[in-house]
């Protein structure tokens, strides 16, 4: 897919302008004002999904290219309730997403760009977030991502890999164990095959202030002209 795709957008008009705009609003707000406008269902729908999403698993994709792997990766990081993607950018070249595979789940996904490796291991350090390589000769397997308290999978680019800059500051690396001639797949599989097995059987734990906010933008979402409901509302 080319980046010059009709509906591929950059990282800055990622995140539609509704959400912006919610973002803005105390989420204690918007939700005292909206959610008595959502029925029950909805209101349950939002709360179930959001107290299962992760804050222990995140996923670094290293100087994506192709728009079509970055919304596939970002897709599977809403799938498998990951909260937070880090994309270093390459140079000149900044990440970019195909809204027709994406569908939806950059609406409920934080994404974190970055200008070099430096930048995401100086997160991975401070957040005390052990770096895992995707590599087709690691020492581990998808389940051993899963007895891991905290990690972010790192994943390579589609041309040259995990930069070694940031291979350099993975703790361990993890493999896809295949049976076939073929020695890789394609990244956002191998993302899909990762946080499957890094997410099993693993508890929610966002924290009580960010499932808040989600609830809140969910409402906000799914309210129409939830904009002109909060404005009339003071």
């Amino acid at each position: 897919m080319r980046r010059t795709t009709p509906g591929v957008v950059g990282a800055d008009d990622l995140i539609d302008a509704r959400i912006a705009r919610a973002e803005v609003h105390d989420p204690e707000r918007v939700v005292t004002v909206l959610e008595p406008l959502v029925t029950e269902q909805r209101r349950a729908r939002l709360r179930e999904v959001i107290a299962r999403r992760l804050a222990s698993v995140a996923v670094v994709f290293d100087r994506p290219y192709d728009p079509h792997n970055g919304a596939a990766v970002l897709r599977s990081c809403e799938a498998f309730g990951v909260q937070r993607l880090h994309v270093v950018e390459r140079e000149n070249t900044p990440f970019a997403v195909a809204r027709s595979v994406s569908r939806g789940a950059e609406k409920w996904i934080d994404v974190a760009c970055h200008a070099g490796s430096a930048s995401v291991v100086a997160w991975a350090r401070g957040s005390a977030t052990p770096l895992v390589a995707a590599h087709p000769d690691g020492e581990l397997a998808p389940e051993d991502l899963a007895r891991m308290p905290r990690l972010a999978v790192v994943l390579g680019n589609e041309r040259e890999g995990v930069h070694p800059d940031l291979q350099a500051a993975c703790s361990a690396r993890v493999r896809v164990p295949m049976r076939g001639f073929i020695e890789s797949l394609n990244v956002s599989v191998t993302a899909a095959i990762l946080l499957y097995g890094a997410t099993l059987d693993r508890a929610g734990d966002l924290s009580p202030d960010a499932q808040r906010r989600l609830y809140a933008r969910g409402l906000y979402l799914t309210v129409p002209r939830a904009e002109e409901v909060l404005a009339q509302r003071g």
